[in-house]
C-alpha cells in the first residue's frame, strides 16, 4: 500500500522517549510523523482512522530476531507491531560476506514490512580464527558486528575490539564462555539436577562478561552485551556503568518471564540458550529492565516441529517470539505495576538508542513507524494464530493481552487485523 495522508483519532498516544501519554490526535504525512494534537498547515487526510479504546505508540524496535526464512518472519514482525528489527550474523551461510548482507537488505527493502538491520559476522564465516572484513560489510549495510553464539579466543576478540574501535563500529557480544558451558542444556541448578541434564554454570556468563568489559575498557569499543540472562552478570554491567562505562545490553522477553522451573518434565518448548535460570535470576533482570538498565528483545528464534519434538537435550533452542514481545511486555508491566510509557521504552526508544537508528520515537518528523493496538483485548496464542513459520513457544494455548490492530512502516500501513 502507498503512503497516505492519515489522520488517527482518539487515541491514546504514548511516546516513551518525550514521556508523552494523553488522548491526542497523531497527523502523518509524506511517511512522518507531521503533527501531533492539531493537524498542520493545509493537511488533508486520505484517511481518518478511529482509534478509540487503542493505544499508539512508536513500532517496536527488536535487538535480536533470526528471520530464517524473511517473509513470514517480517510478515510476523509487523503483525506484533515491531517495524524495526536486527538479524544477527547465524544465518545460513552466516552474514560474513557483503553480497550476502546486500541480498538481505534489497529482499527486506522490497517486501516493504518491517526495517532489517544486519549484523555482521565478526570473523569469518563465524569460525572464529579469522576477522571479518568489517569495512566492507559495514558498507553493505551492517549496524555492528557479533559472534552470535559461536566461540572466539581472546586474542582474536581484542584485535576484533581494537579494530571496530577504530573506525567506530560496535560490538555485540552474547557473553558466554564456551569451555564452561561445554555440552550443558540447562541452568547449572537444582532442575538440571534432579532431570539429570547437564547444566551450563552462572560462571559461564559472568567470566564472558568481565573479559568483554575488560577488553572493551582498554580498547574504548562501543559494546553490547545481548541477552543476559543471570543476577551475576546483570550486577557487573551495573558495576561498569557505575564506574563511567558507555556498556549497554538486554535480556530476552521469555527470560523476564521464566525460570528453570518452566522446563516442567522436559518440555523442549523451554530450552533456550542461554538456559532459563534460577528464579532469583528472573527477577533480577525483571529489576534491571524495570530500571532502565537492560533493554528488552524477543531472541525470536523460529524452530520447525522436527527441531523441537526430540528429547530436551537434543532441541534446538529458541522460540518464537516476534508476535509475543508486545503481550509479554505488557504482562511484565502489569505484574511490576510500572507505567506503560516506561515499559514501552525498553521494547522501542531504548532499543533504538542502542542500535543507532531513526526510529523508536513519535517526535514531529521522525519515520511514522507506528504501532497501534489494544491493551486488553485478550487472544489465545495457537500455531494456527502466530504468523511465523515457527509455531514453537513456551506459551502455546495461553491466553495473553494485548492484540495489535494496525502497524505502520514509513508511512504505510503494513499490517490491519
Amino acid at each position: 500500500m502507498n503512503r497516505q495522508n492519515l489522520h488517527i483519532r482518539n487515541a491514546r498516544l504514548i511516546d516513551p522517549e518525550s514521556g508523552l501519554d494523553a488522548l491526542l490526535d497523531l497527523f502523518i504525512a509524506d511517511g512522518r510523523i507531521a503533527a501531533i494534537a492539531q493537524p498542520p498547515a493545509g493537511f488533508s487526510a486520505e484517511r481518518s482512522i478511529d482509534a478509540t479504546g487503542l493505544i499508539v505508540c512508536p513500532g517496536l524496535v527488536d535487538l535480536s530476531a533470526r528471520l530464517g526464512s524473511i517473509e513470514p518472519e517480517l510478515g510476523a514482525a509487523v503483525a506484533g507491531g515491531v517495524t524495526s528489527l536486527a538479524c544477527p550474523p547465524d544465518t545460513n551461510p552466516p552474514l560474513d560476506e557483503p553480497g550476502l548482507v546486500e541480498r538481505l537488505v534489497r529482499r527486506s527493502e522490497t517486501l516493504g514490512l518491517a526495517h532489517v538491520y544486519p549484523i555482521g559476522a565478526l570473523t569469518q564465516q563465524l569460525a572464529g580464527r579469522r576477522l571479518a572484513e568489517m569495512n566492507s560489510l559495514a558498507s553493505a549495510g551492517c549496524i555492528g558486528f557479533s559472534q552470535a553464539n559461536q566461540p572466539i579466543d581472546t586474542q582474536l576478540l581484542l584485535r576484533a575490539m581494537q579494530y571496530a574501535a577504530t573506525f567506530g563500529y560496535a560490538v555485540r557480544l552474547r557473553p558466554q564462555d564456551q569451555f564452561l558451558a561445554r555440552d550443558g542444556v540447562a541452568h547449572d541448578g537444582e532442575v538440571a539436577s534432579r532431570l539429570g541434564l547437564t547444566g551450563v554454570p552462572v560462571s559461564a556468563e559472568t567470566v564472558a562478561i568481565a573479559t568483554a568489559l575488560l577488553l572493551a575498557s582498554e580498547t574504548g569499543v562501543c559494546l553490547h552485551l545481548s541477552r543476559l540472562s543471570s543476577a551475576a552478570g546483570i550486577s557487573l554491567i551495573g558495576e561498569a556503568k557505575r564506574s563511567g562505562m558507555q556498556v549497554s545490553c538486554d535480556v530476552s522477553i521469555h527470560h523476564l518471564h521464566l525460570s528453570e522451573a518452566d522446563i516442567g518434565y522436559f518440555d523442549s518448548n523451554a530450552r533456550f540458550d542461554p538456559p532459563l535460570r534460577a528464579a532469583g535470576d528472573r527477577d533480577a533482570l525483571r529489576a534491571a529492565a524495570r530500571e532502565g538498565l537492560a533493554a528488552i528483545c524477543s531472541d525470536h528464534t523460529p524452530i520447525d516441529a522436527d527441531g523441537k519434538q526430540l528429547p530436551f537435550a537434543e532441541a534446538l533452542p529458541g522460540a518464537t517470539a516476534l508476535e509475543l514481545l508486545l503481550p509479554l511486555t505488557l504482562l511484565w508491566a502489569e505484574q511490576e505495576n510500572l507505567p506503560l510509557a516506561d515499559a514501552l521504552a525498553r521494547v522501542t526508544s531504548d532499543p533504538a538508542a542502542i542500535l543507532g537508528i531513526d526510529a523508536g520515537s513519535l517526535r514531529i518528523g521522525s519515520p511514522a513507524d507506528v504501532c497501534v493496538f489494544n491493551p486488553t483485548e485478550t487472544w489465545r496464542v495457537t500455531p494456527e494464530a502466530l504468523r511465523s513459520q515457527g509455531k514453537n513457544s513456551p506459551y502455546l494455548n495461553r491466553e495473553l493481552n494485548g492484540r495489535v490492530h494496525m502497524t505502520l512502516v514509513g508511512g504505510r500501513i503494513v499490517f490491519e487485523a
